[in-house]
């Protein structure tokens, strides 16, 4: 009687795991296993790689990817130690310094471009002043020639004519940046206003660099301390340390506005020239293609890509498309760029940023740093 029993309540016991693989796989589906991926990115995007739904999306696809955080320029020595499986700088001109065994076309999932983040009351100070100007669409264009104009002519906030001086702005007129020589924004910042003072050519010689030796060391190193990369940057602006105009990504500003924290106060300045920046993912490793891919393709993340406050390649108008569902009010961010009828310069070559980084960050008040600079 006793072994009967035994018999009975094996018997049950195999038919309930029957019955638990059975209702798994019917009711959830199988799992697969798992490959761990290690990437380094700009911080820009550290937000985005760290949320649990970007995480989960990329589960679903057999991925577990995580992830450090490096300015662009940072990149190329960091990658070295074959510790990373990609990079991903936050421009495809960064991503060419990137050095790499596996060739072919790098994946541009999604794109940003560059703006200046100011306050309503500087805004309107600027607009007074010529240097800004507010769009039918509710969008602020920002006047870089002008910009340039008073920064050659050494102007100071308070010389500036028309209207009230915020008290944020004090000294000579400058924009803060990040550090030219680690992070990408910083050195396209120093690229679009080299092209402007080069007669709206690109600087692509030593002799151009020479040209612009004296404003890219004026634009620089009035700034004093500058962050390596730029969340904190934007970071510091919005915690009001005396920052009245930050050069960023408009993602940084995006993401805030789509969960709901970007002060209502902050307008959105874009530059009327301006280099627009291509996130792309520098493959190290075989398995970086599968990252490259699914940022690319899979729905669930590019419909994260937007929400994190980048423009996805694939569906550019997406971020708007969520901004007005978060406020129908919030025009600060254009659906569709185009319609400012920006400038985009052509960039730079990555051996001249280098070299005008180094240049303007250099205590040679005379030349360019020759060491980075190509003869």
């Amino acid at each position: 009687m006793r072994r009967q029993l035994m018999g009975i309540g094996i018997a049950l016991a195999l038919v309930a795991a029957v019955v638990v693989v059975v209702v798994a796989k019917v009711c959830c589906g199988s799992t697969p296993p798992l490959t761990r991926v290690h990437g380094l990115i700009g911080s820009e995007k550290g937000a985005f790689f760290a949320d649990q739904r970007v995480k989960d999306a990329f589960a679903k696809l057999g991925l577990a990817v995580d992830t450090d955080t490096a300015g662009s320029w940072q990149m190329p020595d960091m990658v070295k130690g074959g510790h990373y499986d990609f990079a991903m700088p936050a421009s495809s001109v960064a991503a060419k310094s990137i050095p790499t065994t596996i060739g072919g076309i790098q994946a541009e999932p999604f794109y940003s471009p560059l703006v200046v983040v100011t306050t309503s009351d500087v805004a309107d100070f600027l607009r007074q002043n010529g240097l800004a100007e507010p769009q039918p669409d509710g969008s602020w264009i920002f006047r870089m020639r002008q910009y340039l104009t008073d920064v050659r002519g050494g102007t100071t906030w308070a010389q500036l004519p028309q209207g009230k001086r915020p008290g944020d702005l004090a000294g000579d007129i400058y924009i803060d940046t990040t550090n030219p020589s680690s992070s990408s924004s910083g050195a396209f910042y120093l690229a679009v206003m080299s092209y402007l003072a080069n007669g709206e050519r690109v600087v692509a010689t030593k002799q151009d660099v020479q040209g612009v030796t004296p404003l890219v060391r004026q634009l620089t190193q009035e700034q004093g301390a500058q962050p390596d990369s730029s969340d904190p940057l934007f970071q510091h602006f919005t915690a009001h340390f005396g920052l009245p105009l930050v050069w960023t990504y408009e993602s940084e500003a995006a993401a805030q506005a789509l969960n709901g924290t970007l002060d209502p106060n902050a307008v959105i300045l874009y530059p009327d020239y301006d280099i627009q920046t291509n996130h792309t993912v520098v493959e190290l490793t075989p398995v970086a293609d599968r990252v490259a891919k699914a940022l690319q393709g899979d729905p669930a993340l590019v419909a994260l890509e937007a929400q994190f406050g980048f423009r996805p390649a694939t569906a550019p108008g997406l971020l708007a498309t969520d901004l007005r569902h978060r406020s129908a009010q919030d025009h600060r961010f254009p659906a569709d760029l185009s319609s400012l009828q920006v400038i985009q310069p052509p960039s730079p070559t990555t051996s001249i940023l280098h070299c005008l980084s180094a240049t303007a960050t250099s205590t040679d008040a005379t030349a360019p740093a020759d060491s980075e600079c190509p003869q």
